[in-house]
């Protein structure tokens, strides 16, 4: 038998038993060993912005001129999520792309990393910059940043698009959900943060060969900076969605809502139900899409995001279910 396979006729229950006792006993030896980070990292991009907000090192960038758009990346990813969609934004509006606390090259501080004290450096960063309105542009977990600051600022958020969003408590894994216990947590991250970021990227997209080898070698280096992995385990324990999901039908603003058919990480499913809690919404699908909706179906979607934008904000949204047709 092969060293540590469970016994021929154990039960599920009895293994996944065992799984987490095994887990407990590394947390023993791994609790406290994710350390924080704060300041340059080695390799920062030439060229980077950065604002002090809140005590805490920001990268940004801010491009164009015009109404202001905000674009916030998903869980461990950074602004050059949006590398595809910058340039047509820019061509009408001041484009402002972030990194958020603990991702990119963004400090990495110990504290709070709820989606609403992202919300609070995001509109602190606007703060800094000068703008008091701004339409929020989101993918997967930052969605959860952009509905915070609709929640908490309705008066500086004019518009919402959403990308594949990540914003429910059910959502969440199993090992999010175990990740919460102390100890566990760690030992869990420290794992997880072993695992090669193409096999997770994989997942990601519909067409696994689509995956650029660059965003791989990307990923591969942010996961390597330090302090990643300790952001990464407070991102996870402040995603507490059951506390704040059931005011989402109270935002008023337009969001337009883009999803891809074959996401497995956030099914369209997802999608159909936040449209329903957010009364003037649109969901927009497209066919051969897995997560990365902005990728895969890039000029599709940058074209919806950029028609959305340039529509005046006093008229609604219509609530509808749309199907893109035909591989963007």
């Amino acid at each position: 038998m092969r060293r540590g396979a469970p016994a021929a006729g154990a039960t599920p229950r009895a293994v996944a038993r065992a799984g987490v006792v095994a887990l407990c006993a590394c947390a023993a030896v791994t609790s406290g060993c994710l350390a924080f980070h704060r300041g340059p990292m080695p390799g920062e991009p030439q060229g980077a912005r950065f604002a002090e907000v809140n005590g805490t090192r920001v990268r940004y960038l801010d491009v164009g001129e015009g109404p202001a758009v905000v674009l916030l990346h998903g869980f461990a990813s950074s602004l050059e999520t949006w590398d595809l969609l910058v340039p047509q934004l820019q061509r009408r509006h001041r484009v402002i792309a972030v990194d958020l606390k603990g991702f990119g090259w963004t400090d990495r501080p110990a504290g709070d990393y709820s989606p609403p004290a992202q919300a609070a450096l995001v509109l602190g960063l606007l703060d800094r910059r000068g703008v008091r309105t701004a339409a929020v542009v989101a993918h997967s977990y930052g969605a959860s940043v952009a509905l915070s600051m609709a929640l908490a600022a309705p008066d500086r958020v004019t518009r919402l698009v959403l990308y594949d969003a990540w914003v429910y408590e059910d959502q969440l894994p199993t090992l999010f959900l175990w990740a919460r216990a102390r100890g566990l947590g760690e030992a869990l991250f420290a794992l997880f943060y072993q695992e090669r970021p193409e096999d997770k990227l994989a997942l990601a997209f519909h067409d696994p060969t689509r995956v650029p080898q660059k965003l791989i070698d990307d990923v591969e280096r942010a996961f390597a900076r330090p302090g990643t992995r300790a952001a990464a385990l407070a991102a996870v324990r402040g995603m507490r969605y059951a506390e704040v999901q059931d005011r989402y039908r109270t935002i008023e603003r337009p969001v337009l809502l883009l999803w891809g058919r074959e996401d497995v990480v956030t099914p369209p499913a997802v999608g159909e139900r936040l449209a329903r809690d957010l009364p003037r919404s649109r969901l927009v699908v497209y066919p051969r899409c897995g997560h990365l909706t902005m990728l895969e179906a890039a000029a599709a979607s940058s074209a919806e995001v950029a028609r959305f934008l340039a529509e005046e904000a006093a008229v609604p949204a219509t609530p509808a279910r749309t199907h893109a047709e035909g591989r963007p």
